[in-house]
């Protein structure tokens, strides 16, 4: 998550869920594995939502958060903090920056294992916490370079699964076929420390193809199901998908 990119069309989207899943009775935590602005491309510019031709065809959603962030976008006060307001969701937030700008290659793993240390400090107690990187899941070519803080390690939400913490991760949609990220979650499903995990997968079918993967604990799965069933139910079924 990137300053740039708060109020966007992918915060409606994603903070419409965590709404429902708060309104549920879950504990929300949110790691919004935060990273510093880039100018190179125009991500971040699906604003027109927010403005008076998007009023009618999104509003209805949830009409208090999309009032919220239109006060935000059209204000100009596109931080994260802008966000972490219970009147937007009432969850607990950690929004400290992960940042390899000028930090060698030897240095990163052990400045990222503080950074995640400190994130499950932040969060625990929480029932469900969502992760919130630029792309999404870990890619090998990615690993060992200074993006690699756009992504979040398989170990990094299995050590939240393991705190008794069900997880939802964002996934960017790049030039894939739905079957690779499918395939990708189903390999985290299987791996031992994620035993007794449920999945599922929501996609996200407005402007900016995206995916929220979860991993779900036994003891929050049914609350889980029922309110993500309410969401496809009303207006947000027109943007989100099963997967």
């Amino acid at each position: 998550m990137q300053d740039r990119y708060t109020g966007d069309i992918g915060d409606y989207g994603k903070l419409g869920l965590l709404r429902c899943l708060a309104a549920a009775g879950l504990r929300v935590g949110v790691n919004w594995y935060r990273t510093p602005d880039e100018d190179h491309n125009e991500d971040g510019k699906f604003i027109q939502y927010v403005q008076a031709s998007g009023k009618a065809s999104y509003r209805p959603y949830d009409p208090p958060l999309w009032d919220a962030l239109a006060q935000i976008v059209n204000s100009g006060q596109r931080q994260v903090e802008s966000l972490e307001t219970p009147a937007i969701l009432d969850a607990v937030f950690y929004n400290e920056p992960l940042d390899f700008k000028k930090v060698s290659s030897r240095e990163r793993d052990g400045i990222r294992a503080d950074w995640h240390r400190q994130a499950l400090a932040a969060l625990d107690g929480c029932e469900i916490v969502f992760i919130d990187p630029d792309n999404g899941l870990m890619v090998p070519s990615a690993r060992r370079s200074k993006k690699a803080n756009k992504y979040v390690l398989p170990e990094e939400l299995f050590d939240y699964y393991q705190q008794g913490v069900s997880v939802i991760y964002y996934q960017h949609k790049a030039r894939r076929r739905d079957g690779f990220y499918i395939d990708q979650h189903n390999k985290l499903l299987r791996n031992e420390r994620a035993q007794g995990a449920e999945g599922l997968g929501l996609k996200f079918t407005r402007t900016s193809l995206r995916y929220y993967w979860f991993l779900l604990r036994p003891e929050h799965a049914e609350t889980v199901r029922r309110s993500v069933a309410s969401l496809l139910a009303g207006p947000w079924g027109r943007c989100f998908k099963l997967r």
